[in-house]
């Protein structure tokens, strides 16, 4: 059974209004339904699919979709749309996959399932002898649990997403804390060192300092 958080502006007392997506009560997922708001962001953490409801209000869901992907989600996007509105649909929306509100019970139930598969494959991120359990929110290094707060393992996640590539501290603050971040840089310095005590000696390395530039994963760092 998954979680699915349905996002739609088309609410009645906590409950989807009449044009509601046909069958969904029916299948075997606890159903969650939110306003079509910031709120929803929040709500997400706990889901594991969202499902924008975009039949009504396309341009809606499209600003939904596009501030989920802003604020570094992870949880799969399903789009459910008419017909007519496919053609509006691009790839910036940062959309897991899309449904017609005509799909079956069985076809959505399918979609889900899809969804969750991939997302349970692509859960896990190693590198450098460091594996990162997205889905359980957990990190170990060389199998020993290391105990992060909620941004240190957002930032070694991200760290650890793209090895060897070198990041600014801006660019950390935008991807990591999120744009509406007012916090200055020394916040990401700050962090960097926290991570590397937590590493330890042996592997603080393996987060590099690129002199006048910013910070990168060296996977071979810690080796």
């Amino acid at each position: 059974m998954a979680r699915l958080l349905m996002v739609s502006d088309e609410l009645r007392c906590g409950v989807p209004a009449a044009g509601a997506l046909s069958g969904l009560d029916l299948l075997p997922h606890e159903v969650t339904v939110v306003g079509a708001d910031p709120d929803a962001l929040t709500e997400a953490m706990r889901a594991d699919v969202v499902v924008l409801d975009g039949r009504a209000n396309l341009s809606g869901a499209r600003t939904m979709a596009r501030l989920f992907a802003a604020s570094g989600n992870a949880v799969p996007l399903l789009l459910v749309l008419a017909a007519d509105g496919l053609p509006a649909v691009a790839c910036d929306w940062g959309l897991a996959d899309i449904v017609l509100d005509t799909a079956s019970p069985a076809e959505f139930d399918a979609r889900i399932r899809l969804l969750l598969d991939a997302t349970q494959t692509a859960a896990l991120i190693e590198a450098g002898g460091i594996v990162i359990d997205d889905a359980a929110y957990s990190a170990t290094l060389d199998g020993e649990p290391l105990d992060l707060t909620y941004t240190e393992f957002e930032l070694l996640k991200y760290l650890v997403q793209h090895p060897g590539r070198v990041f600014s501290r801006d660019h950390l603050l935008a991807d990591v804390w999120g744009s509406d971040y007012y916090g200055g840089a020394r916040t990401v310095d700050v962090h960097i060192r926290r991570l590397r005590a937590k590493l330890g000696a042996e592997h603080e390395a393996l987060i590099g300092t690129v002199r006048n530039v910013g910070y990168r994963f060296s996977p071979e760092g810690g080796h």
